[in-house]
């Protein structure tokens, strides 16, 4: 995420499908020799079942079922049609496919060609069999869901294949006022328009931008995660799709920690700018970080998501995606495709042939431009008229000799504004440059069948697309492929849009600049034959290259190269507390080693402001007066601070500074454990430090007596990572090779230390001290803790365990370090409760694991009998 250019080049676009396939067998293999167990299956949790349900005879009705009344949206049905009948005792489903999606549902059916599947969605508004009538979800009993289900385990749709591996389809049920506040609420009303760059008040509707919905859109999600954990075996691959279902990943992954899940988003996804004013922001981005792999359309998407993160919440980015309390999610890109075989199989149609040959003659003698989109304002149809407007004004020579035909599609909600401007414009233009035996405007506002979407597209002497804004627009690809075997027409194509970057060879062109969009309309219609060829022949290619099929595969291959890489890490179990308890009760000595911000107290923007709350200091102050505890606080921190926040509490042990200075309990003195260390580094170090400070507003240098800190937590995220590296890069390759000393990247900071000293050394002289001790509790959340849990790995089973002198212990007494012996230490692998501070699956060395620091203090009060007042 360090570079601002867009690779729309990937390995996987060179791969067929049948390559792509291949890996997929390879990287399963791969994972089955290190003993992943992987369950054969693929899980594709979507908004809708690509399944239309009605029921053709209410239980319980006592009236008779009439005849099922053919529905446009619905094949013939996988069951037979029921006759007029007496009353049933059970009810009668009728299935067939449902409009809509096509390019994505092709992509998850050809994947039974390798894997079984399942597809969970919500039903949609049940039927009644009866055109345009529906019934409420709450009156269907159990006994009627029961049925569907049943009906839809045995469904197969028309498009099948045969030997292809089963799919099952897995309701979603929600009630009908959630589905709809939940859909054409908080998903149409907030979410749709923002990641369209529309703010509220650009909406035609002009709808308001409150939460009112977002309960709504919480409990779906829910539902939906429910319903996949109903449907789940360990080992499943699951995809979640789109932005109706942001929440899924992190309601599932808290359900089930070790799932292999991943989010595509189909949508574009805005700016950090333009997200940034969503209310619920925050919960948005931590619902999608909940996969282990979030995937978008392109890859400016995925930068736009990335810099979200870092800017909005303040997540850390990396190479390999954002860490969030240690676990990673990868970014990635893949841009959708369509069913390109099905296309041309459909060009081929009977009934697109006449059609064309009908328009051919009504307007013959003319050039013919083609637009087809839904009536939606980020569509672009405004935009495109007036462009042609401008077309027929710069260059008039095309006036008489051009027709635009112009199909907008009713979008889900009216836009009557929108549609009165499309309308106006339209006769406008007709107005001033139509006759009486010509308009150069053909608009028509409907749906058109499937045989004359086709033969518009195969007569079409240039393909004109102009959204503001889009994810997938089907249209573009089908154009091309309807070009195949007519014109080989060139098409005009807004570069904002999804699949743009493969579409090199279109005319591409900012919408808002009418001039130019203009000129390029008119350089398609005067192109030579040769070049028409060139380019279509490229963009044929892309298009049947970078099919639904391949966009579908490459998905798969994408989730499993995040399996057992070193962004998942073993889960680490949630604390025991039980367990916890019962060994603190059956030693007769304790130790307790703590680090400080990020452990007892929450990280915070201000480090000044992390003081320990009441219940900390209750909890320290307790289990420090108990005379079997030993309690050290062991910090980066330096001696001043915690002096003046802890050290009141005289019984406890501090360490300083990640080691370099220590405070024994019971005394006023420190040690300092680098007075025979060469410090001199320390200048050179801050003259660095400095240059990079001057360099980036609001970063500062923290001095210590033994360490040099250089945050940059009030920095601009993005810049200051950005110069944290660069910082880190200078000081590792000109001078720790140097020096005797090691960097330390934190959490936003950067900070130069002693290299023989580290909360590991500590940790050791500690226990070296206090070999009589039977319980040890070592709790951290960041890297530099990860030094301390190393320390206690080398605790083996036995009975007898010796430890020899550390090397903290011997350069805390320089005069008597020869003579120190080893010890025998009474300490066993079960009572060492290492445990750090985030996700279950956060890269450590600790045994234990919980979410907050919060839990921490709740567990050390459960140990003295105190009650948790969190």
């Amino acid at each position: 995420m360090d570079t601002f250019s867009e690779p729309y080049t990937r390995q996987e676009d060179a791969s067929s499908l049948e390559d792509v396939r291949a890996t997929v067998s390879h990287l399963e293999y791969a994972q089955g020799a290190k003993g992943v167990a992987l369950s054969g299956r693929i899980v594709h949790v979507v908004h809708y079942l690509p399944v239309v349900s009605a029921i053709t005879n209410k239980s319980g009705s006592s009236l008779l079922s009439p005849p099922v009344t053919p529905e446009p949206r619905v094949s013939p049905p996988s069951v037979d049609s029921p006759e007029r009948r007496p009353l049933s005792t059970e009810p009668l489903w009728t299935l067939g496919p449902r409009s809509g999606h096509a390019a994505m549902i092709s992509g998850i059916r050809s994947l039974s060609t390798t894997h079984e599947q399942v597809i969970i969605g919500w039903t949609g508004d049940i039927e009644t069999g009866m055109e345009g009538q529906t019934i409420p979800t709450d009156s269907l009993t159990d006994t009627d869901k029961k049925a569907l289900e049943d009906s839809l385990h045995q469904y197969k749709n028309n498009e099948h294949e045969e030997g292809s591996k089963p799919i099952i389809y897995k309701a979603v049920w929600l009630k009908d006022r959630i589905a709809h506040a939940h859909y054409e609420g908080y998903c149409k009303q907030t979410l749709w328009p923002l990641f369209h760059y529309l703010l509220w008040q650009d909406v035609a509707s002009e709808c308001s931008s409150d939460d009112a919905d977002w309960q709504a859109y919480v409990l779906a999600n829910t539902a939906f995660a429910e319903a996949l954990l109903s449907v789940y075996r360990p080992g499943d691959l699951i995809w979640v799709h789109d932005y109706h279902l942001l929440l899924v990943p992190k309601i599932f992954r808290q359900l089930v920690p070790d799932a292999y899940l991943g989010l595509f988003t189909h949508t574009p996804f805005p700016s950090s700018e333009i997200f940034r004013c969503l209310p619920k922001r925050k919960e948005i981005l931590d619902g999608m970080l909940g996969a282990n792999l979030v995937c978008f359309q392109t890859y400016s998407y995925s930068r736009h998501f990335a810099s979200s993160c870092v800017r909005v919440c303040g997540y850390e980015s990396t190479s390999k995606g954002i860490e969030v309390d240690g676990h990673c999610s990868s970014i990635m890109h893949c841009p959708v495709g369509i069913d390109a075989e099905r296309v041309a199989r459909d060009t081929l149609r009977p009934g697109v042939q006449p059609k064309l040959l009908s328009l051919q003659a009504l307007y013959e003698g003319k050039k013919i431009i083609v637009g087809r989109d839904k009536l939606d304002v980020v569509k672009g149809v405004l935009q495109k008229l007036r462009a042609f407007e401008k077309l027929l004004v710069d260059y008039p020579q095309w006036r008489g000799n051009v027709v635009l035909i112009q199909v907008t599609s009713p979008a889900l909600s009216d836009s009557p504004k929108l549609e009165r401007q499309i309308s106006e414009l339209v006769s406008d233009i007709n107005g001033e440059f139509g006759s009486l035996d010509f308009i150069p405007v053909h608009h028509y506002h409907q749906t058109i069948k499937k045989d004359e979407f086709y033969a518009l597209l195969s007569v079409a002497d240039l393909g004109l697309i102009t959204p503001l804004r889009d994810g997938m627009n089907t249209t573009s690809m089908e154009f091309v492929m309807a070009q195949e075997r007519t014109y080989k027409s060139p098409l005009v194509l807004s570069e904002f849009m999804g699949i743009t970057g493969h579409m090199a060879d279109a005319l591409q062109i900012n919408p808002w600049n009418l001039g130019d969009v203009a000129a390029a309309i008119n350089r398609g219609l005067l192109m030579s034959e040769a070049e028409k060829q060139l380019r279509h022949a490229a963009l044929h290619k892309v298009v049947t290259t970078h099919t639904s099929h391949h966009w579908a595969a490459v998905l798969v291959k994408m989730l499993l190269s995040q399996i057992c890489t070193e962004n998942t890490a073993h889960q680490t179990p949630y604390l025991d507390f039980t367990l916890l308890r019962n060994a603190y009760r059956s030693a007769n000595k304790r130790l307790f080693l703590f680090d400080y911000d990020g452990t007892l107290t929450p990280i915070v923007k201000v480090p000044s402001a992390a003081t320990p709350s009441e219940e900390t200091l209750e909890a320290l102050s307790n289990l420090a007066e108990d005379p079997q505890n030993i309690v050290y606080i062991i910090s980066g921190r330096d001696a001043d601070f915690l002096v003046q926040h802890l050290g009141h509490l005289g019984k406890i042990g501090m360490s300083a500074e990640h080691g370099c200075f220590v405070k024994e309990p019971g005394q006023a003195e420190w040690t300092n454990m680098t007075k025979q260390l060469d410090m001199s580094w320390m200048g050179e170090v801050q003259e660095i430090f400095k240059y990079y400070t001057e360099r980036t507003t609001g970063s500062h240098i923290e001095m210590k007596k033994s360490s040099i800190t250089w945050h940059y937590r009030a920095s601009d995220p993005e810049w200051g990572l950005f110069q944290c590296r660069q910082c880190l890069d200078l000081l590792e390759n000109n001078l720790a090779h140097k020096r005797p000393i090691e960097v330390l990247v934190g959490k936003k900071n950067l900070e130069v230390r002693p290299i023989a000293i580290n909360k590991g050394e500590i940790v050791k002289r500690i226990l070296y001290n206090h070999p009589e001790a039977e319980f040890v509790f070592c709790a951290g959340d960041d890297k530099t803790d990860e030094d301390m849990f190393r320390s206690l790995l080398f605790i083996g089973h036995g009975d007898t365990i010796m430890m020899q002198p550390p090397a903290s212990a011997a350069s805390a007494d320089p005069d008597n370090g020869s003579d120190l012996q080893p010890v025998k230490l009474q300490i066993s692998t079960p009572s060492i409760f290492s445990t750090t501070v985030g996700a279950s699956n956060k890269k450590t060395l600790a045994r234990w694991h919980v979410t907050s620091p919060n839990e921490i203090i709740d567990a050390m009060l459960s140990l003295v009998d105190c009650t948790p007042k969190h």
